[in-house]
């Protein structure tokens, strides 16, 4: 497990291009037969991949004692989306088939977790996002219809996309992770701009759909000393409270946003004029 400690915004801005990397950028998501997990002090989230392909792959069983409990989600939620071919997710003996762009939430309490790959040829890749959790609520797939689609900005702005809210109170309840895809149009290069930041919570990025040859630069910093990474396909970064978090491509991509913290109001946003942006 990688662990990841939370970088004040004044340390943030005596960073060069390798130490905001090093800090915010996580390159390898998913390998075959590999799960992998990364940890952040901020708000305490656990993201990763799980990729199933000659095997089936289950969360590392002594994972709990570094988290101080018996089992990874004793005081915690879990949610994925499934972003390669179809697979099936065994939760403390219930089945779910989850196909592409499908999701599944995990609620608070499940101890044995399974993932499995349809057909090998095509593995399933399962990204996942897991917050502390108070409560137990119904684990439950979320299919891409029932994700809360809405499209939003303009051609002539480069950003026409599509936001699918998969892990919000619209759809499901959970205690306070939210997760959700963005789809960019052909055409469209940027997201999340006019961009924002909310002091109540923080985010994780995961960009994909993009060829080898294809990059995203990932806005980051305070609105008035911005930075940036240059992201890869299938590559995550960690998105404090204070930083804005919005990008642009070399050509159109997908990304999947994680949130927690205070609350799970989609629209809290302190938005940010472009003008002001330095």
């Amino acid at each position: 497990m990688d662990i990841r400690q939370s970088i004040h915004s004044e340390h943030a801005k005596q960073l060069d291009t390798a130490g905001l990397r090093r800090e915010f950028l996580v390159e390898n998501i998913f390998a075959p037969d590999n799960v992998s997990m990364t940890y952040s002090h901020i708000d305490r989230i656990v993201f990763g991949g799980i990729m199933p392909v000659s095997q089936k792959l289950s969360l590392p069983t002594d994972i709990g004692k570094q988290f101080g409990v018996s089992y990874f989600l004793e005081r915690r939620e879990l949610g994925l989306i499934n972003i390669g071919g179809p697979g099936v997710i065994t939760v403390d003996g219930t089945v779910f088939e989850i196909g592409h762009a499908e999701a599944l939430y995990v609620g608070k309490g499940a101890q044995n977790l399974t993932f499995e790959s349809i057909d090998n040829a095509t593995p399933a890749k399962f990204y996942y996002n897991s917050a502390p959790a108070h409560t137990t609520f119904p684990t439950r797939k979320v299919t891409q219809e029932q994700a809360s689609p809405s499209t939003l900005g303009d051609a002539l702005t480069s950003n026409r996309r599509t936001i699918y809210k998969y892990l919000v109170p619209d759809v499901l309840p959970t205690c306070q992770l939210e997760m959700g895809m963005t789809q960019l149009e052909p055409g469209s290069l940027w997201n999340t701009m006019p961009c924002h930041t909310h002091e109540r919570r923080m985010e994780v990025y995961l960009y994909f759909n993009l060829p080898e040859n294809a990059a995203v630069f990932h806005m980051m910093g305070q609105p008035q000393e911005t930075r940036h990474i240059v992201m890869q396909n299938e590559q995550a970064v960690i998105s404090p409270s204070w930083s804005i978090h919005s990008g642009v491509g070399t050509q159109a991509y997908t990304f999947i946003w994680g949130m927690v913290g205070e609350n799970q109001v989609f629209s809290d946003m302190d938005n940010v004029d472009i003008k002001d942006l330095r």
